[in-house]
């Protein structure tokens, strides 16, 4: 079993402040419950109501909402080290669906868990909001893609802020990260067809900048991609100094 010093959410929050042992020892009682779930079975249901929040542990899944039409909009991708489903947990029903793309492990965290970690641990309750804080940066930052970017550089930016999450938990780097999202699932985020997706990773293979294939992205061209969606990873604020 992991030891909670190597996990995911411990690698994410060093990047807002060093936990010392007696919040290590807190983090690691969130972690009693562990489950796995499979492929497409959804852990939180759009309207649900009294469910428990989990932190990932392993494999990815999508938030995402139904309209009446049936159609679907991704909200977001999480990755090994997020929270899952929080708001449900202080709201009294889901706004949203999370339904695992992969088969995953999660640990279940019930609101009073989280009451008594606020009460214990302010600075470990401190950096579990700056990680909520942060996911809603990059909420803000999908919306302006959507409304501001063209299919290129939507596209380019999503691929960039992943990896730029991945490297947070020692899952990716400049050179690229697994990934194994389709072009459906890209769709369904971006607010384009896969028709159109798939068009667009061509375009960009064949100007050298990424490539993505098999399950893995592949930055050919780092700085260039950068350029192309005039990517400012600012809002992910994964350099800032570490609190004492």
């Amino acid at each position: 079993m992991m030891k909670i010093k190597d996990s995911p959410i411990t690698q994410k929050l060093a990047a807002f402040v060093a936990l010392s042992a007696p919040e290590l020892a807190v983090l690691d009682r969130l972690h009693q419950r562990r489950r796995s779930f499979s492929t497409g079975r959804d852990l939180v249901h759009q309207g649900q109501s009294k469910q428990a929040a989990y932190i990932l542990s392993s494999g990815w899944v999508a938030s995402y909402k139904v309209q009446a039409d049936g159609s679907r909009q991704i909200v977001n991708f999480q990755i090994p080290g997020d929270f899952l489903g929080l708001r449900s947990v202080l709201l009294h029903t889901s706004d949203h669906g999370i339904e695992p793309i992969v088969d995953i492990k999660a640990v279940e965290v019930l609101g009073r868990d989280l009451l008594q970690v606020f009460a214990e641990t302010p600075r470990l309750a401190t950096a579990l909001l700056w990680a909520v804080s942060r996911d809603e940066a990059m909420v803000v930052e999908h919306l302006v893609g959507l409304g501001r970017r063209d299919a290129d550089a939507r596209l380019a930016h999503f691929l960039l802020e992943l990896g730029m999450r991945l490297s947070l938990v020692g899952m990716g780097n400049r050179q690229g990260y697994d990934c194994p999202l389709t072009q459906y699932h890209l769709a369904d985020a971006l607010g384009l067809s896969a028709i159109h997706v798939n068009r667009v990773l061509r375009k960009l293979r064949e100007r050298g900048l990424v490539t993505f294939q098999g399950g893995c992205v592949k930055f050919d061209d780092y700085d260039g991609l950068v350029a192309l969606a005039d990517f400012d990873p600012a809002y992910l604020d994964q350099a800032r100094p570490l609190l004492p």
